[in-house]
């Protein structure tokens, strides 16, 4: 009867799993049929099987694409410098809130900073743009102290700087978190013997609160490898525009231009499935260099 009961017991588990397996099947694997057209001629209008196979040919046109080699730099570049400083910011927000010993402060500082994390790009973007544009707080302040308008989001100068930025400000609260947890695990009775020792706070988080923080900190960089070219397709869609392409376009918004709007279906899963078998390899690599160095496996 007990055995009954804990079998029962998972079978009910497994059915509330069943919904989202369903889902997961269907808007996840399912698609991945569509991969065929990266060797196809594809046509809407006769499907698959009567489309003409081309083979690598959409590869091939991919890589002698003007635009391609723009794209793929931005999206290293912007992707590269967004995982850099969704470290180093959060890090340091982490190890200033640490000193803090007022609670209060500290609970509205976390809460104000973790705020953006939640909102999303649709809202975030437009206020950005406002921000931003010609008769915006960031021109008026300008204007105020005699300087010129500038139009930010339509210069190839700001505009890269503005993505990478706005993005690290939507997120940092995440990681911020993370690393306060680690904090909160570090053994106490280390900061009261460096502080007999005579070493002030300063020299406590040189020697103590980041090398203690040193494996979550390693196990984030070596996690983020596997968005290397994932630059934020969301974002950028909102805030680029075709006089900033040759700084802000990049592999994600190229795919969606060239499968929607010029509906080279073909050449746009080729693409696709370019970015997606270099994210696999990365994700790949950084799960062995994660359990090599910190013994910790994503699967």
């Amino acid at each position: 009867m007990k055995r009954f009961q804990i079998k029962k017991d998972n079978t009910i588990y497994h059915l509330m799993l069943l919904p989202g397996v369903i889902i997961c099947l269907i808007f996840a694997y399912g698609p991945m049929c569509g991969l065929i057209m990266a060797f196809q001629e594809y046509n809407p209008f006769k499907g698959f099987f009567g489309s003409r196979f081309v083979g690598l040919d959409n590869f091939r046109y991919l890589f002698h694409m003007p635009d391609f080699g723009t794209a793929f730099f931005n999206t290293l570049y912007i992707a590269a410098a967004k995982a850099v400083l969704f470290l180093a910011v959060p890090l340091l927000l982490a190890l200033l809130i640490n000193e803090v010993r007022s609670k209060r402060y500290v609970k509205t500082v976390q809460t104000s900073i973790f705020l953006p994390y939640f909102l999303s790009w649709a809202i975030l973007g437009g206020i950005i743009l406002e921000i931003f544009s010609l008769d915006g707080i960031v021109n008026q302040i300008l204007g105020f102290f005699g300087q010129d308008a500038v139009s930010f989001l339509g210069s190839n100068k700001y505009a890269r700087h503005i993505i990478i930025w706005t993005d690290v400000w939507k997120s940092m609260g995440y990681n911020m978190i993370v690393f306060l947890a680690a904090i909160t695990n570090i053994d106490p009775s280390l900061y009261e013997a460096a502080s007999i020792d005579g070493a002030g706070r300063l020299k406590q988080a040189i020697h103590i609160t980041i090398p203690a923080m040193a494996p979550m900190i390693f196990l984030l960089t070596v996690l983020s490898l596997g968005n290397l070219l994932n630059a934020g397709f969301d974002q950028i869609l909102m805030l680029y525009n075709p006089l900033t392409y040759e700084t802000t376009d990049v592999l994600d918004t190229l795919v969606y231009r060239i499968g929607i709007y010029n509906q080279q279906y073909g050449i746009a899963t080729a693409m696709g499935l370019f970015k997606s078998v270099i994210s696999v390899t990365l994700v790949a690599v950084s799960n062995w260099i994660a359990y090599k160095f910190t013994d910790y496996r994503i699967f």
